[in-house]
């Protein structure tokens, strides 16, 4: 017995007032959606690699999402809807956690999640193994983790890093901590090198930093860099040697105070007592007042200086005669 509601040839047509094509779009809507929907059920489901602490600028979702794929997230035009029905995500950096999340979670969790900052501060002068030995007793991270990320990543053993005080969250991996230095400093320094050359030449830049972190290392002040860079400049100039205290101050005597036994010993490039020429590497980081020093040196006939007791500022001399005479007189 074929019972009618049931049958093949009744399925479609139940009320015969309706077409049978309603039914079939129906059909076809409600197909769509369930598939919709499992798919989209799936597709929040997978896995979403991310680092512990992720960084949201302002702006449009649109704009989140686009700053989000350049740092090599695998988002989509989906997520941005998805985004627009969770919320607004924060700006600022965000607490991801070192939870392994799903794509779902991880858009949630750009939406209620702050990260706690701490700060952290590089002077200007201080050398990069200091900075980075401080930063992982700050951080709560791996010192020798970060040191091995920081030659991973940097191009230059020293001068790399923008002196500057930081918000750096709390949960920070130690090669995403050493990333975002580098690239704060790299767009520091492009920025600047543009507008003075109108290019950004990263080899030429950093024979100005090498040139600057002598002036770093041995300025009282900003006003003197730029007469320090002169006698640098006329010294190099005549093939005179730099013999300054300061181009020994590297690594990680960067507050070791230089004594005639230490330039007797150390036969280490940053010798300049030793060597002709400027140390083959960076001293120290430096500031922007450094940089520019050593591009724009001020015009003199300097070709020594020694530090007034009194003042802590500089007196220049041309000559050896009246630099004596100097030393005489502080003695």
């Amino acid at each position: 017995m074929e019972i009618p509601f049931l049958s093949t040839k009744n399925a479609i047509n139940i009320n015969p007032k309706i077409p049978n094509v309603k039914y079939k779009i129906f059909f076809f809507i409600r197909n769509f959606f369930l598939i919709f929907t499992l798919g989209l059920g799936f597709y929040l489901i997978q896995p979403l690699p991310s680092n512990s602490v992720v960084y949201i600028p302002k702006g449009s979702v649109g704009q989140i999402i686009a700053h989000l794929k350049q740092n090599h997230y695998k988002l989509t035009s989906i997520d941005k809807y998805i985004l627009f029905l969770l919320g607004h995500p924060q700006s600022g950096w965000i607490n991801i956690g070192t939870k392994p999340l799903n794509r779902a979670e991880f858009l949630h969790k750009l939406t209620i999640s702050k990260a706690a900052l701490q700060t952290l501060t590089l002077i200007p002068g201080e050398t990069s193994i200091v900075f980075l030995e401080f930063a992982a007793q700050k951080l709560n991270l791996d010192k020798n983790k970060l040191l091995a990320e920081f030659k991973k990543q940097a191009s230059y053993e020293e001068g790399v890093f923008y002196p500057e005080t930081y918000k750096i969250p709390k949960g920070i991996t130690e090669d995403l901590l050493i990333q975002i230095l580098l690239s704060y400093a790299q767009a520091h320094y492009k920025k600047t090198a543009e507008k003075i050359f109108g290019e950004y030449n990263p080899k030429k830049w950093h024979q100005y930093v090498i040139t600057a972190s002598v002036i770093q290392k041995e300025a009282a002040s900003e006003e003197e860099m730029p007469v320090v860079a002169s006698v640098i400049y006329n010294r190099l100039k005549i093939g005179m040697k730099l013999q300054m205290d300061g181009t020994l101050n590297y690594g990680t005597y960067s507050h070791t105070k230089i004594t005639p036994q230490r330039i007797r010993e150390d036969n280490s490039p940053y010798n300049t007592y030793k060597f002709e020429g400027l140390p083959k590497e960076a001293v120290c980081n430096v500031s922007l007042a450094a940089i520019r020093a050593a591009i724009f040196p001020q015009k003199t006939n300097y070709l020594y200086f020694m530090r007034d007791k009194k003042t802590g500022k500089h007196i220049f001399t041309t000559n050896l005669n009246e630099h004596n005479q100097v030393i005489k007189q502080q003695r």
